[in-house]
């Protein structure tokens, strides 16, 4: 059995990648195709929103459960259903004719994609022992990252040749190749014994989860003042608190609450957090940067996005080697003071920076964040035993999810807000002053319209300055990063949670 799966589990890693690839292409590439939508499918704002929204909160409710059921039934089982759950509903995506089959169809994508996520994590810790887990988890970690620059290349390249449907359908062949991979190269694992089935645990968490996203969507929209925030966040953290003093009495909880008693288990999943955040800070405003100030069209800003992931690629292909020679503590630490670095010198930017000094600090980024992600990530996916590496990972993907989107929302409404109070308005209509006060693209179209130099001067050094500052916070978050790897990550590599790495036939034994 060990040299049977010894000479499969690479390959396995590889079909692994392509079911990430595909969750990635989604993320990215919707944002594209909505200008198209919104006319060809007569819908308004809201509607569009919910576009977005709909798949956001199925994927952020069903990561658990998802999990579990990966756990209780066969992990290569529920990723194959995934996938084709996932495959399906991109063709309903493509052919929707209505706003209403759109949503719809995304939510069943949202439910897809939350499906493979977690059981795509959760096979790593069965598959791998702790020498080898890193750079396997580098592999999937560096597609997923792969997919925000090329969904952007593609998708670009299809709407400028096909109708908008075409970006949902690249979906298809990426899951037939993941199909047929998985069901070739990955060998089943599941736990030894099915707990019984907590159905309270899966409600409050899926309801939490749910309405806590819902709320930090609408904080980016509303303001985190507004009734329509305030109400999901404070009802999610109350079913959360509710899940947690429910999982504490019942004899077979959906999550084992001692894993949070795990110190790597804990410190890997809040580095990853913390990373995920400072992700966000770059990958929400670069693009608009290069789009608004640098004049490219959104294949331009994928293509130029190229240098993070070429340093994030290096920075994977050579994490475990260094997590072994330094120690995960330093490894992590020097990732993320990289990063951090390259944060502030990305904050320096100014309105004639041009594309050389983002190309710089963007690679030292990626190669800040390959050293930290893997072995951040392996920490926590380390910990966890065959019996609950689904709902394990449920978890660890739950929480660096809804930190993202913390992340997301929070540095949003800085650069809201660090763009609008640098803006020189007052002459202007007030109507045309919503309209540049409501983004960078809302003022160059007023200044253009109006033929106003100095105003579109004004707007573009408003919005740079907002980056500049949301560079700034993110690189902090950075160096918060580094202190908690120094506090709470292990010294050395293969403390697993027991204390011991796992055998090649312990590993074995597990699939």
């Amino acid at each position: 059995m060990s040299a049977d799966l010894g000479a499969r589990r690479w390959w396995a890693v590889g079909a692994l990648v392509l079911a990430s690839l595909v969750v990635g292409f989604d993320v990215t590439i919707l944002s594209l195709a909505l200008p198209a939508m919104a006319g060809d499918l007569g819908a308004n704002n809201v509607q569009l929103q919910w576009f977005v929204t709909s798949y956001t909160l199925v994927f952020a409710a069903g990561m658990i459960p998802a999990g579990m059921l990966g756990d209780r039934y066969g992990r290569k089982k529920v990723l194959l259903t995934a996938l084709v759950i996932f495959g399906l509903a991109s063709l309903a995506c493509s052919y929707s004719t209505s706003s209403g089959t759109f949503i719809a169809a995304r939510a069943v994508l949202g439910l897809g994609a939350a499906l493979i996520m977690p059981t795509t994590l959760s096979l790593l810790p069965v598959m791998f022992s702790d020498e080898e887990r890193p750079k396997a988890i580098g592999a999937v970690a560096g597609a997923a990252m792969l997919a925000y620059p090329l969904g952007p290349i593609l998708g670009g390249y299809l709407l400028n040749h096909f109708w908008w449907g075409a970006v949902f359908l690249i979906n298809v062949p990426v899951v037939i190749l993941a199909f047929l991979a998985v069901s070739a190269w990955l060998p089943e694992s599941k736990a030894k014994e099915a707990k019984r089935f907590d159905l309270g645990g899966l409600v409050f968490s899926s309801v939490g989860l749910a309405a806590m996203t819902y709320g930090v969507i609408q904080g980016g929209e509303k303001g985190w003042g507004d009734v329509t925030t305030l109400a999901p966040l404070l009802g999610g953290l109350l079913a959360l608190v509710v899940f947690v003093l429910w999982e504490k009495r019942v004899a077979d909880p959906l999550v084992d609450l001692s894993l949070f008693r795990s110190a790597r288990f804990t410190s890997g999943t809040m580095l990853g957090t913390v990373i995920n955040f400072t992700m966000f800070g770059v990958l929400f405003t670069m693009p608009q940067y290069y789009q608004a100030i640098l004049g490219t069209d959104a294949m331009g800003s994928g293509f130029r996005l190229l240098p993070m992931v070429g340093g994030l690629l290096v920075g994977v292909s050579v994490a475990g080697r260094l997590a072994k020679a330094m120690g995960p503590k330093t490894a992590v630490g020097l990732g993320l003071t990289l990063l951090a670095a390259a944060l502030f010198y990305g904050a320096t930017t100014g309105t004639g920076s041009g594309t050389g000094l983002a190309a710089a600090w963007t690679a030292a980024y990626g190669l800040g964040l390959g050293f930290a992600l893997p072995t951040a990530m392996d920490a926590a996916l380390g910990a966890l035993s065959t019996e609950s590496a689904g709902v394990g990972a449920g978890v660890n993907q739950s929480i660096r999810t809804l930190g993202g989107s913390f992340g997301a929302a929070i540095l949003g409404s800085i650069l809201n807000s660090g763009y609008r109070g640098k803006l020189d308005v007052a002459d202007l209509p007030e109507h045309a002053q919503a309209a540049v006060k409501d983004s960078v693209f809302g003022g160059l179209a007023v200044a253009r319209a109006a033929k106003s130099s100095a105003l579109a001067d004004s707007v573009r050094s408003a919005f740079v300055h907002g980056l500049d500052v949301v560079l700034v916070v993110s690189g902090g978050l950075g160096l918060f990063g580094v202190l908690l790897a120094m506090v709470w990550l292990p010294r050395h590599v293969g403390e697993s949670a027991t204390g011991t790495a796992k055998s090649d036939h312990e590993v074995a034994d597990a699939v």
